[in-house]
């Protein structure tokens, strides 16, 4: 027993310390884009999209089908024919009581047809280029949907940040108001403060420690949802600060998944009138056939068939259509001018929420040092008698709506930035692998 303590104390030792390494933002995104469940899912659609573009190549190539069968039969002109092709027709045959009432023939059979499409009237190449398209615009929706996991990481990443330090701020209020309850209950016990302020100072504490509840509370839910996000555990200190300095704008072109989908998708629509056209126009077609029908084992007959054939073939619903392959490009070129006006003005109200936030900041940085000096002087002067507890109890009420503006400004100016490099199509936080 002692020897298996041993053993299991340094793995428990190790574990402990792996979960409590710092996490930096750009290595909760790539744990998430590595470990998250529905990314993996996306991942599963652009294999698949990549499949059936493969699938519509591969019509131009040649058809290998393979028949064999066991056939028994008294049908009369079967039973000719399979006597034709079996090689044993004898003079017998022919005679009218063989023909008319035969006897039951039984063969085996089997053939092999190789078919190849030489002119279809473009509609295989068009439906080629359709799935690769296709193909391209799944590839292209799984980049964004991947961008917008780092966005929803970087969000929910600073947002444990915050509630951590909304926490730390809480359990601050929590000692000042339990001192001072103290310190009024000590003067109430005196006679020096009237009982209503001893019961003020109490309510202030409770209030207080339902702040910390509270907060511990959504810290809790942050780290859950970081958690649920990377697909991973989130444990251990989170080391990439809010109001660190925002990555550096990517050199390269912006480049938005969404949009690239969309246009992909319209290369599809367009290859798609391609197709119904040529579902108007005639198929010309090569086969070749060989074929054996055996009475016994090694007795039997052969044969090859080679045709070269065309087909044409008109349908009113086939040339319908063609109009609805029209509108379909229509839908998708309109699709993308709309979703092309909806990101620039997401990227204007970036920018415009980046700006308002860095002002917020810093005005909420005045107003913080402003309310902690107000606590200390108001404090230092009710422990002197010079002002009544509400003073304090409103300094306090002051200096916590100033963390709170700080936190939060700084939070959405953090996220102002993952907004602004998303809408523009940089990478978010500066990950791009």
């Amino acid at each position: 027993m002692p020897s298996l303590m041993l053993r299991i104390v340094p793995s428990l030792v190790a574990l402990t310390a792996a979960a409590q390494q710092p996490l930096t933002v750009q290595d909760a995104i790539r744990r998430a884009w590595a470990g998250q469940s529905g990314l993996q899912a996306g991942e599963a659609l652009v294999e698949r999209a990549r499949g059936e573009a493969q699938a519509l190549r591969a019509l131009n190539l040649p058809t290998l089908s393979l028949g064999a069968g066991l056939t028994r039969t008294t049908e009369p002109m079967q039973v000719f024919g399979m006597h034709l092709d079996q090689a044993r027709i004898a003079q017998s045959d022919f005679m009218p009581d063989r023909l008319n009432h035969p006897a039951a023939a039984s063969g085996l059979g089997a053939t092999l047809t190789l078919a190849q499409p030489l002119y279809a009237g473009g509609r295989l190449d068009a439906a080629a280029r359709a799935g690769a398209a296709l193909a391209g615009s799944e590839a292209a929706s799984q980049a964004h949907r991947r961008q917008q996991v780092a966005y929803a990481v970087a969000q929910a990443y600073f947002g444990a940040q915050v509630a951590e330090q909304g926490l730390r701020y809480a359990e601050d209020t929590l000692r000042q108001a339990t001192e001072t309850e103290r310190f009024v209950t000590a003067r109430v016990d005196q006679g020096l403060l009237l009982r209503s302020e001893g019961d003020r100072a109490r309510a202030f504490r409770a209030q207080s420690e339902a702040g910390v509840a509270e907060a511990r509370n959504r810290v809790a839910s942050a780290r859950s949802g970081l958690a649920l996000l990377m697909g991973a555990d989130a444990g251990g200190p989170l080391a990439t600060p809010v109001d660190a300095p925002l990555p550096a704008p990517s050199g390269t072109p912006g480049h938005r998944g969404d949009l690239e989908a969309l246009k992909l998708q319209g290369e599809a629509a367009r290859q798609g009138v391609a197709a119904a056209r040529g579902a108007l126009k005639p198929e010309v077609g090569l086969s070749l056939t060989a074929g054996t029908a055996r009475y016994q084992v090694g007795e039997g007959g052969n044969w090859t068939t080679a045709s070269l054939g065309a087909k044409w073939t008109f349908s009113f619903s086939d040339s319908r259509r063609v109009s609805a392959a029209r509108a379909q490009v229509r839908a998708a070129e309109l699709g993308l001018k709309w979703q092309e006006q909806q990101a620039s003005r997401e990227a204007d109200e970036a920018r415009r929420f980046l700006d308002t936030a860095q002002a917020k900041i810093a005005f909420a940085k005045v107003a913080l040092e402003a309310s902690e000096s107000a606590r200390a002087i108001r404090t230092a002067r009710h422990r002197e008698g010079l002002l009544p507890l509400v003073e304090v109890l409103d300094a306090e009420a002051g200096l916590s709506g100033a963390r709170t503006l700080l936190l939060n400004s700084e939070l959405e100016w953090r996220l102002g930035g993952a907004q602004l490099a998303l809408a523009l199509g940089q990478p978010i936080e500066g990950v791009t692998e």
